[in-house]
C-alpha cells in the first residue's frame, strides 16, 4: 500500500502514543528513520510522572496522563506502568524564594509540603536545609509503555516502515506526496512526531519551522554502594543543577540537568557534564562514588516557549504538529494522544481531557 490517510513521521513516544490512538480509525503509517522506533529521546529518558516537571503549561496534560498510565485499558495493558517514587526538592537557604514560587504556582492542583530534607534522605550535607516533598511522583516503565502502544497500533491495522527517511514532500490534490529513502507515498495527512528532526522535517515539507530547538541531556550510572536504599525519593535541586534517583540497589542514575543546543543527531555525552554531574552530586550527599558505570545523552526538543505544539499548520493545509515535547512527552503522552487524535479526526474530545484547553498547545500561537 502506497496512499495512507495519514502518515506519521517519528516512531518514538509520540508517533507511537498517537498511531495507537488513530489507527481504528483511519489507514496510518509511522515512518522512522532509525531501524528502531524509540531509539533516542524515548529510549534514553530517565522517566518519571512528576506533575511540576515541565511547569504550569504541561501540568495539565501530566495530570490528566496519571490514571491512564496507572490502570490503563485492559485491552492495551495489564498492569500499570507507574511505581511509586517521590520526589524530594532540595536547596540551600538561598532557594526559599523558588521552593515558595513551586507551591504558590501549583497551589490546589498539585501536593506539595514543606519538609526537612535530611529527614528523607540520609547522608544529606548539612548546607542543604530547605526541603519540599512531591509525594505522588512515579517511576514510568519507558520501554513497556513505548512497545504497548506499537503493539496496539499494529493490532488496529497501523502499518510501520523503520529506517526509512523523508526526504522532501509536496502537496498535491488531496494531501501530500511524500519522497522516502524507500520509494513514494502519497497521504491525505502528514504528522510531525519527529522530536528533535521536526523543524527540519516541515522544511522538507516546505512548512516554516516553528523554532523547536533540540537540547542534549546527559545521565550518568554511579556505583554508589553506600546508598542507603533503592526507594529513597527522586532528589531535584530547587536551582536546576542536578537530579538523581535510584536505579537499583546501589545504583543512581544522575544528570547535571544540562540543556545544550544541538544539530539533531546520536547524541553523546560530553565529559564535561559527566564530571560537573559528579561534582554536584558530591556536594550533595556524601555517599562515596565506586564507579561510572555507563554514561549516554539524548536530545530533549523544546518550542521557544517550552510548550508542546499540537494541531495544524496555519499556512499548511494538512500538515500537523505533534511536536515539542521537550522533558514531558513520556509522562504527557496519554492525554497528549487524545488531545491530538480529536483534533486530527475533529472528533469529540475524550473525557479524560475535556478540560484541556487546546489552544493552548496550537501552532498559531507562533504566527
Amino acid at each position: 500500500m502506497s496512499r495512507f490517510d495519514m502518515v506519521i513521521v517519528g516512531g518514538g513516544i509520540a508517533g507511537a502514543s498517537l498511531g495507537a490512538q488513530l489507527a481504528g480509525e483511519a489507514s496510518v503509517l509511522i515512518l522512522e528513520q532509525e531501524e528502531s522506533a524509540g531509539y533516542h529521546a524515548t529510549g534514553r529518558s530517565v522517566a518519571f510522572w512528576e506533575e511540576t516537571y515541565g511547569g504550569p503549561q504541561v501540568q495539565p496534560l501530566t495530570t490528566a496522563s496519571g490514571p491512564l498510565l496507572h490502570a490503563p485499558d485492559p485491552a492495551f495493558a495489564d498492569r500499570s506502568f507507574l511505581t511509586p517514587r517521590q520526589t524530594l526538592f532540595v536547596g540551600r537557604d538561598t532557594d526559599r524564594a523558588e521552593r515558595d514560587r513551586l507551591v504558590r504556582d501549583f497551589s490546589g492542583r498539585v501536593d506539595l509540603r514543606p519538609v526537612d530534607p535530611a529527614s528523607l534522605l540520609p547522608g544529606l550535607r548539612p548546607q542543604w536545609t530547605v526541603g519540599l516533598l512531591e509525594p505522588g511522583v512515579c517511576d514510568i516503565d519507558v520501554a513497556a509503555l513505548h512497545h504497548a502502544y506499537l503493539r496496539r497500533f499494529h493490532a488496529q491495522g497501523g502499518q510501520s516502515q523503520l529506517g526509512t527517511a523523508l526526504h522532501k514532500a509536496a502537496q498535491e490534490p488531496g494531501g501530500w506526496r511524500i519522497q522516502t529513502s524507500n520509494g513514494v507515498i502519497h497521504c491525505g495527512i502528514i504528522v510531525n512526531a519527529a522530536g528533535a528532526w521536526a523543524d527540519d522535517v516541515a522544511r522538507r515539507c516546505g512548512v516554516a519551522p516553528i523554532g523547536i530547538t533540540p537540547l542534549r541531556r546527559t545521565v550518568v550510572q554511579l556505583r554508589v554502594p553506600a546508598m542507603p536504599s533503592a526507594d529513597l525519593p527522586l532528589v531535584m535541586d530547587l536551582s536546576s543543577r542536578f537530579y538523581f534517583k535510584p536505579e537499583g540497589e546501589g545504583r543512581i542514575w544522575l544528570t547535571p540537568h544540562d540543556e545544550e543546543p544541538s544539530l539533531p543527531c546520536d547524541a553523546a555525552p560530553e565529559e564535561l557534564a559527566v564530571a560537573q554531574a559528579i561534582a554536584r552530586f558530591e556536594d550533595v550527599v556524601d555517599w562515596p562514588v565506586e564507579a561510572v558505570e555507563r554514561k549516554w545523552a539524548g536530545l530533549r526538543s523544546f518550542a521557544p516557549d517550552r510548550a508542546p505544539v499540537y494541531g495544524f499548520d496555519s499556512a499548511a493545509p494538512g500538515f500537523f504538529w505533534f511536536a515539542g515535547q521537550g522533558g514531558f512527552g513520556i509522562q504527557t503522552a496519554p492525554a497528549a494522544a487524545l488531545l491530538g487524535s480529536a483534533l486530527l479526526t475533529g472528533g469529540p474530545m475524550a473525557e479524560a481531557v475535556k478540560g484541556i484547553d487546546p489552544a493552548a498547545y496550537s501552532p498559531a500561537r507562533f504566527t
